[in-house]
């Protein structure tokens, strides 16, 4: 028979030193950050004296905050989350403040210590020989039905192994800790999870060894996720969920949101070189005068993807609006392009055949050189019928006049049709695509008309982005 524990309490087991991935999330992101204090690369790699090394970090981090007693102070921060993900523990126990050192180090010690009698029973999670049954006090457990804050009266709880258990111990490292509600990025890709948990795990250690807390916050909790992107090197194979919950006895809690993994690629790579130049764009079109442009471009990834189009359409109808073109306008139309095709599955032959109309009407502008002619052309686009009458007229225009400076017809019948059937369920982004199309057309042209060039300084001098905007793009991470 296997012995299970030696004297010291530290299992000579192997199955119960080896960690195991299993496909719950809060366990997956736990298992990283205990692979992360061990020293290894990943779960898999984690050795078992790494595995120990680990769990003996954490018990003595739990010590240490128990010991301060007082969570009002900067030194007391890891003892108040505690309370959010080890509700009732030796570690915050409300009679802590009238017991010696000895008597909290002794009774958390003994908390954080491997069961010696097990239950003939499964680990839920792996299928491993268990080691006890645990409820709310060790293992995070939210709301939902499917994952109850609380035990049952009568249930012992879940069964788990050591190492899931552990994993568990081990998820506040992973964690954007508040003192509240916690917040955790998770992944079904592997490369993914490892250097995003590694990164958070060594921040965690700096704050409990300075006894602090983060001094700032991200205007919305999902700008945690486009931090981790912009410094992933590899290609995303699966998407990404932010997780923001809490264990705690009052306000027991769990919110998923979820970024698909074709947003969450694109964004990878709108973040990073080459890519990168149309990314300050991006934030400007996102911006609003009370959030900045990576806090809605953010939330919209997560919740709403169609509207990073139609937020690039905004900003380059605005410069449309003034007469000019952008000297970011370009830029941001590549990026936009992309997202239509690599998020949106927008039909190429479609995208064609609307960059064929944009050229076209750029042509008209260009020979035009006006900032009028560009205003009166803005002018249609918040109405479709005013756009396919402007799109009418100066088709007929341009078939009549001998010395036009577009040859054919300015739009064919089916690019007609792809802008204005209603039969068509994506005309109002194709009518979208025209403004980005004509915007990056009129940019390679040089156009540049003299009536706009009082407006194009004014619009340089208006230019200052967000200072969380600039934080973002200067690498610092919230």
């Amino acid at each position: 028979m296997t012995r299970m524990e030696n004297g010291s309490g530290v299992s000579t087991d192997p199955e119960q030193t080896r960690l195991v991935l299993t496909a719950h999330p809060l366990q997956r992101v736990g298992a990283y950050a205990l692979a992360v204090l061990g020293k290894a690369s990943s779960p898999e790699h984690l050795s078992p004296e790494g595995f120990e090394r680990a769990v003996e970090t954490m018990s003595a981090d739990a010590v240490a905050a128990a010991l301060v007693r007082d969570t009002k102070i900067d030194a007391g921060f890891w003892l108040k989350c505690s309370r959010s993900f080890f509700p009732n523990s030796k570690m915050n126990h409300h009679g802590n403040s009238k017991k010696s050192d000895a008597v909290i180090r002794d009774a958390v010690r003994e908390w954080r210590r491997m069961p010696s009698t097990r239950p003939n029973a499964e680990c839920v999670l792996c299928g491993r020989p268990a080691v006890g049954f645990f409820g709310k006090r060790d293992v995070p457990l939210a709301e939902r039905e499917t994952y109850r804050n609380s035990t049952p009266r009568g249930h012992a709880g879940m069964a788990l192994c050591w190492p899931c258990l552990c994993s568990f111990y081990a998820l506040p490292y992973g964690c954007r800790l508040t003192g509240g509600p916690s917040i955790a990025l998770h992944s079904w890709d592997e490369k993914f999870m490892a250097r995003t948990l590694s990164r958070r795990v060594e921040r965690n250690l700096q704050l409990i060894a300075l006894g602090a807390a983060e001094k700032k916050r991200p205007a919305a909790w999902e700008v945690l996720a486009l931090h981790a992107l912009r410094l992933h090197e590899d290609r995303l194979t699966a998407g990404v969920d932010l997780l923001i919950f809490s264990n705690d006895n009052r306000a027991p809690m769990l919110e998923i949101q979820s970024m698909e993994q074709p947003v969450a690629e694109w964004l990878r790579r709108s973040a990073r070189p080459p890519r990168r130049r149309g990314f300050p764009a991006l934030l400007r079109a996102h911006a609003t005068p009370v959030k900045p442009g990576v806090a809605e471009l953010a939330q919209n990834a997560f919740r709403s993807p169609e509207r990073i189009a139609g937020a690039c359409a905004r900003y380059l109808r605005a410069c449309l609006n003034r007469g000019v073109i952008h000297p970011d306008a370009a830029d941001l139309a590549g990026l936009c392009l992309s997202f239509v095709t690599e998020v949106m599955h927008v039909n190429q032959s479609e995208i064609d055949e609307i960059n064929a109309v944009g050229a076209q009407v750029a042509a008209w502008l260009r020979a035009e050189n006006s900032a009028g002619a560009l205003r009166a052309f803005n002018a249609t686009l918040k109405n479709p019928k005013e756009m396919r009458y402007w799109l009418r007229r100066r088709t007929i225009d341009t078939l009549l006049d001998p010395n036009a400076a577009v040859e054919g017809p300015l739009i064919t019948e089916r690019q007609f049709r792809l802008l204005f059937d209603p039969e068509v369920e994506q005309a109002w982004l194709h009518r979208e695509l025209l403004v980005v199309s004509v915007v990056q057309r009129l940019h390679e042209l040089g156009f540049k008309p003299e009536d706009g060039a009082e407006v194009a300084a004014e619009m340089a001098e208006e230019e200052q982005d967000h200072p969380e905007d600039s934080a973002f793009l200067d690498g610092e991470e919230s």
